[in-house]
């Protein structure tokens, strides 16, 4: 229970200090513990950077933010081969790919190779450079945002690339009060800054309490119903017109395998962090969206008639039997 308890107190830091977005936090906590990456979009100004750059301090490793942008080369974020006058050799200077927490800040403004190179570091914990293959940290995590506002100038992420992130999490502003919390927290750490105050000491969170805690996570208990559940929400993608001619209009292409691996350790780690040994149905409809979100592709009728992916994965967990 002490690992329990370590993250579930993080998970409470980390709200008190990224206001207003309770679904981020915790599905980054839950990217962490599943040992997978997260694509965030939402508005500028939204504390996507603060949560992971709070994060960050809470952890006992460090972090990295990459900018992306349309001049950006797959050198600039893997590293290179630097030739030493002195030494008449040459030496790998590390890109910034080799820190454990990485914020891919918009993503789709870089071009496809850089992106392919990031979404590769992602896939295999690996860069290879001149030939030579160098391993990542661990952990490794990395938050890629987008901005949904401004498209101009972009190269939106093909599909298949987007199936590699665990998760997709959409952030909207925060409601009047956490706006006024928002307020007062920012007021005060100004005030904290100008009188040059030394920041309250925080516990930090190791990698062995991580590396324990994704042990405990993965052994948490999955009972055969709740599994044929989370893949028939799967499988239902791929044939959408086995639950009804509107699904099947809408669905272009379902979802992959990765989908239901993704399904299967995200409802693990979420029911771990709520302190349950078992994964409930609650834990994978809570978690479908954010799974499952980026992975549907659809046709241009459910586009005209307005319909979202949201749409569909809600009409998805109407429509299938709960266990």
């Amino acid at each position: 229970m002490s690992q329990i308890s370590t993250f579930q107190k993080l998970e409470q830091w980390l709200q008190q200090q990224v206001i207003g977005q309770p679904t981020l936090v915790n599905r980054l906590i839950i990217a962490l513990l599943a040992d997978g990456h997260l694509l965030v979009e939402g508005a500028p100004g939204l504390a996507k950077t603060r949560a992971i750059h709070v994060l960050g301090q809470h952890l006992e490793s460090d972090y990295q933010r990459i900018q992306f942008t349309p001049d950006l080369m797959p050198a600039d974020i893997t590293g290179t081969d630097i030739f030493s006058q002195q030494e008449g050799k040459f030496h790998f200077q590390p890109g910034p790919l080799f820190h454990n927490l990485i914020l891919a800040d918009e993503i789709n403004r870089a071009p496809a190779k850089v992106q392919s190179a990031l979404l590769e570091a992602m896939a295999e914990r690996q860069v290879t450079v001149a030939g030579v293959t160098r391993k990542l940290p661990d952990p490794f995590l990395v938050m890629a945002t987008q901005n949904p506002i401004e498209q101009e100038g972009t190269y939106p992420l093909p599909e298949a690339q987007l199936d590699r992130f665990l998760m997709h999490v959409t952030v909207d502003y925060p409601e009047r009060e956490h706006e006024k919390q928002i307020l007062h927290l920012v007021r005060g750490e100004v005030r904290e800054q100008l009188a040059d105050e030394a920041p309250a000491e925080r516990g930090v969170v190791t990698g062995d309490d991580i590396h324990v805690a994704r042990q405990q996570v993965i052994e948490t208990y999955l009972s055969q119903p709740v599994e044929d559940y989370l893949i028939q929400l799967v499988l239902a993608t791929r044939k959408p017109e086995t639950y009804g001619e509107d699904l099947a209009g809408w669905i272009s292409w379902g979802a992959s395998p990765r989908a239901t691996l993704a399904l299967d350790r995200c409802s693990r780690a979420r029911a771990w962090l709520a302190g349950r040994d078992y994964v409930g149905p609650e834990d994978v409809q809570e978690i479908a969206h954010d799974v499952l979100r980026h992975r549907l592709l659809l046709n241009y009728e459910a586009e005209a008639e307005g319909i979202t992916t949201d749409h569909v994965i809600d009409r998805l967990l109407e429509k299938i039997a709960v266990p």
